[in-house]
């Protein structure tokens, strides 16, 4: 095993990544209708742990990301969180916050040498949920959220993201999808 085995599945994870072939699908306010957006991203990934939890042991990555839409100069999305394992349940998980006031923790099953995993949450849920401020919960609420990471040979990582979001304003569910291949850069 590797140096970082202690990460599980999230070890390839590690570091400093770049993506140039984002893909958002989503309600666009500004225009009124759903469509898709190119965008490139950055993220970085620093390990942390052991965290204890009483008999859990949870082994993480500290990480931010932020998006832009072709050269603009400011990201039109952030992200800060945390990707933990625990190994002893088998479970990885993604916490991570929107700076909108959005707060998504997610998980799944895995095992330790996984090159691909998801993670779910749903609103309600006591365990993997979403959480929203008192305005997009009636604008635009999350219902529920899947990310599907898949580990690349070439070292290369890619995500494929589906949040389902009940528009107000457009009238109708929106199946929100992102997704990027990143490569490290660091």
């Amino acid at each position: 095993m590797s140096d970082n085995a202690e990460w599980g599945p999230l070890a390839a994870l590690i570091g400093e990544w770049e993506g140039e072939q984002g893909l958002d699908f989503a309600y666009a306010n500004a225009e009124g209708k759903v469509k898709d957006t190119p965008y490139r991203e950055k993220t970085s990934m620093k390990p942390f742990g052991p965290v204890e939890n009483g008999k859990q042991v949870l082994f993480g990555l500290d990480y931010r990301m932020a998006a832009w839409r072709g050269a603009e100069e400011n990201p039109f999305h952030t992200e800060v969180g945390y990707w933990l394992w625990d190994a002893a349940d088998g479970q990885v998980m993604r916490c991570f916050v929107v700076p909108r006031g959005s707060l998504v923790m997610a998980g799944g099953d895995a095992a330790p040498d996984a090159t691909d995993f998801t993670m779910h949450a749903e609103c309600g849920s006591e365990t993997y949920g979403v959480l929203s401020n008192r305005f997009l919960a009636s604008a635009a609420r999350t219902s529920n959220y899947k990310c599907t990471v898949t580990v690349n040979p070439d070292g290369t990582w890619a995500y494929d993201e589906l949040t389902t979001v009940e528009h107000a304003r457009f009238g109708s569910v929106v199946e929100h999808t992102d997704r990027n291949l990143l490569q490290r850069v660091g």
